[in-house]
């Protein structure tokens, strides 16, 4: 059964998109659990069965990724749906597949969001994959815009696994590109967070890693326009209440 809404909070829809195996799921499935949305004895077994595949690093994916084939090949097909509470919001997220054969399915999952979570992997590699002209990270993101997200928040991913690992450069190097490609596009870039952090570990998710000393957090604008403020952004959880939500027109005809 999913969890029951808080309807105190306000509701917020978030899509995860991004190149395909730039962690995704992990991501998603590791926010899930740090925010209470699944127990410790779901991920135990779902460790337990991932591990008994060969597919070990795996089992934060699981949450989302309940297709036997998904589990198999290690990849998202279709959406998946789960529900969690920040500190602000009460959040739908959809974790949206980032294989090019199932971009339907992605569309789907990025018309129904408020905001999106871009997922950079920043290993070796990896990064250049998918910012290259035929990588999902540059679809992903001017579909996002095309389908009228205008709120987005990139998370760099893998940062473990840089050279060396939490490298600060590779954080600057990837932040400079995908930035230039952001305005490109036509987001609005000062007031985007680029946080660092490790899906898999868990740095960043929802408190401050130890990992990155040189990590000081991300100054964004935020609030409505003609009123906005500055503000500092350490980690995920933090990234997404910080995130205006779009105003429904109520007022407008049918």
């Amino acid at each position: 059964m999913p969890p029951k809404r808080n309807k105190e909070k306000p509701h917020l829809n978030i899509v995860v998109i991004g190149h395909v195996d730039s962690g995704k799921s992990t991501t998603t499935g590791h926010l899930i659990f740090k925010c209470g949305g699944v127990d410790d004895r779901t991920i135990e077994k779902f460790k337990k069965e991932a591990e008994e595949m060969g597919k070990g690093s795996f089992c934060y994916a699981w949450v989302l990724d309940k297709l036997k084939s998904e589990r198999e090949r290690g990849i998202t097909i279709d959406i998946a749906l789960m529900q969690f509470e920040t500190p602000k919001y009460d959040v739908t997220i959809i974790d949206a597949p980032g294989h090019r054969d199932f971009i339907k399915n992605m569309i789907t999952g990025t018309s129904q969001a408020d905001a999106a979570v871009l997922i950079v992997a920043a290993g070796t590699g990896e990064f250049e994959a998918g910012i290259s002209s035929n990588g999902q990270t540059r679809e992903h993101l001017l579909l996002a815009f095309t389908l009228g997200v205008r709120e987005v928040i990139i998370a760099i991913n893998k940062m473990d696994t840089t050279s060396p690992p939490y490298s600060e450069e590779r954080y600057k190097e990837i932040k400079k590109e995908v930035g230039a490609y952001l305005k490109k596009v036509g987001f609005q870039v000062p007031r985007v967070p680029f946080v660092p952090i490790s899906g898999f570990k868990g740095d960043n998710i929802d408190t401050l890693t130890s990992n990155m000393s040189w990590w000081k957090g991300a100054k964004v604008q935020t609030g409505e326009k003609g009123k906005e403020k500055e503000a500092t952004v350490n980690f995920l959880t933090e990234a997404l209440d910080n995130v205006t939500p779009p105003t429904q027109p109520f007022t407008k005809p049918l």
